[in-house]
């Protein structure tokens, strides 16, 4: 996951709607099931689904009051966190 790229998703959540991003996610989902696709490229997609998701969450932390930069690093930490285990 990468920060920049959770923030700019949540500021697109915040601009538009949450539903944009769902239905991205649907579709790189629905991608993954071409046979053809090199393992790069299945790696590609799953850091974007991944990052897509995390938006969600913060977008979702924000919306039950949580302060934007305070759910955006909540976040990372928890991902963190669970790497480290």
């Amino acid at each position: 996951m990468k920060l920049p790229v959770i923030k700019h998703l949540t500021q697109f959540i915040e601009e538009n709607d949450e539903d944009y991003v769902v239905e991205t996610i649907e579709t790189l989902e629905a991608l993954t099931e071409v046979s053809s696709l090199k393992d790069e490229e299945l790696d590609v997609i799953g850091e974007l689904i991944s990052n897509m998701y995390g938006a969600i969450e913060v977008n979702k932390m924000i919306k039950e009051g949580t302060p934007k930069k305070e759910a955006i690093n909540g976040f990372m930490q928890r991902v963190l966190g669970s790497i480290d285990k």
